[in-house]
């Protein structure tokens, strides 16, 4: 056990340790402009969604289920607290945090993360082409009404990501790119926007503190169902980040521990003085693309962010925010699936159409969780369709021609209970009808119903029904649920 324990020690945390490092760094100073965009969005001081940014990314380092994954305060959940902020101020936000984290918990516990195997590649797809969007959007704000200095900075910056890799890879493209660009605004003393520019960066290290506000039931009854609906919105980027990050990087993660993770991490943000967060893909794609695999990515982005806000902020705010934009516009041509676009007529017509709602309803309303809900729900509709119709009931009869035996294979619930009332003939005259079931399985009282509606009709007509074959979980349904077998069936079918 010991041996096992310190041989995962050494993959997640040592195994990849050069690469985690520059990563880390390159990532870190990504966040900071991000990190204080979003406080902006939620309505609160810079400083809460940096630390917010420090806490999650070194707790979920340890705790995530996800190495090489980032998680920080984001966009998503700065739009679920907009109203809390602006209704109760700070104080509930910090407590609402505490509670969302205590929620994912439960859910890790529950293990809720499992759910994800429900979510079809269609809908995963059409979330990273919605979030590659959304972060190019994202950027559009920077390079409107601002001088060609920006512009060309910007270009020399994508010029440096795509071109330093053919020169050498032992340092990352991006931060080649932050550090020259930095370099050269500060030697021609450009007139460009800085990351200072984005507003005060935090001067001391974040203390232990309580929420100020009354505990009592109409507090809790504020902040739930905000805490709710940011657990499932964390939860939800979460899971389809490391999904994302398990396909980049061809190996799993444990989505129930990533659960726990971000939940012990938002409640520990709360008592700091931070934001709810959870994972970011874009910030995921770019440790990824530089060369972060393990724990140690995550650990580092996060310390040296508190490192570089604290005490290198006369720096960091030298950065030119045209820097970051060229890096973020490389995570967005990076994230977007261009391949999907190829496929979209090659692939059938229902996963096509399951990728572009995802794509249209999350750029459309800015919201991650409505996309995918509208996502789930088409690929669930379009299945039940696909399964209903797989639904074959055959016709034999004996040589006498007094008994019709009826073959039922597949399956049979609230999509296809319609074909199978339908594939029976009550009019025919026989003296006994024979359902096999044997192939089939009933799978909701839907289904039950429609067995009782085929019975009674028959009996109806005065012909003998034998129901035979039906498996142990069909067998359990209709006993405890049909009514065909109970006395005045015929009668209740009739009025």
């Amino acid at each position: 056990m010991p041996m096992s324990f310190l041989s995962s020690i050494r993959k997640d945390w040592l195994s990849n340790a050069r690469g985690d490092l520059l990563a880390g760094l390159v990532v870190a100073l990504a966040l900071i402009p991000e990190a204080i965009a979003f406080s902006i969005i939620a309505g609160v001081d810079p400083k809460v969604g940096l630390y917010a940014s420090f806490s999650i990314a070194v707790i979920s380092a340890f705790a995530g289920g996800r190495p090489g994954m980032i998680s920080a305060a984001t966009g998503a959940m700065a739009l679920v607290m907009v109203t809390l902020v602006k209704e109760h101020g700070l104080q509930y936000l910090l407590a609402a945090t505490v509670l969302t984290g205590m929620l994912q918990v439960l859910a890790g516990v529950l293990k809720l993360g499992s759910l994800m195997r429900f979510v079809s590649r269609s809908v995963i797809t059409g979330f990273v082409n919605a979030l590659a969007i959304l972060i190019f959007m994202a950027q559009l704000p920077e390079l409107t009404n601002v001088g060609w200095q920006v512009y060309a900075m910007t270009a020399a910056g994508l010029g440096i990501i795509y071109g330093f890799p053919y020169i050498t890879r032992a340092v990352p493209s991006p931060l080649v790119t932050i550090v020259v660009l930095t370099g050269v605004s500060l030697a021609l003393g450009l007139d460009v926007r800085t990351v200072g520019d984005m507003g005060a960066l935090p001067d001391s290290l974040p203390v232990f503190l309580l929420p100020d506000l009354p505990l009592n039931l109409d507090t809790l009854r504020i902040i739930l169902p905000y805490s709710a609906t940011l657990a499932v919105v964390g939860l939800l980027e979460s899971m389809m980040t490391a999904a994302i990050v398990d396909e980049l990087t061809d190996t799993n993660s444990n989505k129930n521990r990533e659960c726990l993770g971000q939940g012990a991490a938002n409640i520990a943000t709360g008592f700091i003085g931070g934001m709810a967060g959870c994972a970011m893909i874009g910030q995921s794609v770019i440790n990824v693309k530089s060369g972060g695999r393990g724990r140690l990515s995550t650990f580092v982005a996060g310390f040296f962010l508190l490192i570089f806000v604290v005490f290198l902020g006369p720096w960091v705010k030298q950065i030119p925010m045209a820097a970051l934009v060229a890096v973020m516009i490389m995570v967005s041509i990076g994230t977007f699936s261009w391949d999907s676009i190829k496929k979209l007529r090659k692939h059938p017509p229902s996963s096509s159409i399951v990728m572009v709602a995802t794509v249209v309803v999350t750029v459309a309303t800015h919201d991650l969780a409505q996309g995918v809900f509208v996502g789930v729900l088409l690929s669930g509709i379009f299945f039940a369709h696909k399964v209903g119709r797989v639904l074959r009931i055959d016709r034999s009869s004996d040589q006498a021609g007094g008994t019709r035996t009826y073959g039922v294979v597949g399956q049979v619930f609230f999509a296809s209970s319609e074909t199978f009332i339908a594939a029976f003939d009550f009019k025919e005259v026989v003296q006994k009808v024979r359902i096999d079931v044997s192939r089939a399985h009933f799978w909701d009282i839907t289904a039950v119903s429609a067995l009782d509606k085929v019975v009674l009709k028959f009996k109806r007509e005065g012909v003998e029904v034998e129901v035979i074959g039906l498996n142990e979980a069909s067998a359990t349904l209709v006993d405890r649920f049909a009514i065909h077998d109970k006395p005045g069936a015929v009668e209740q079918l009739m009025h």
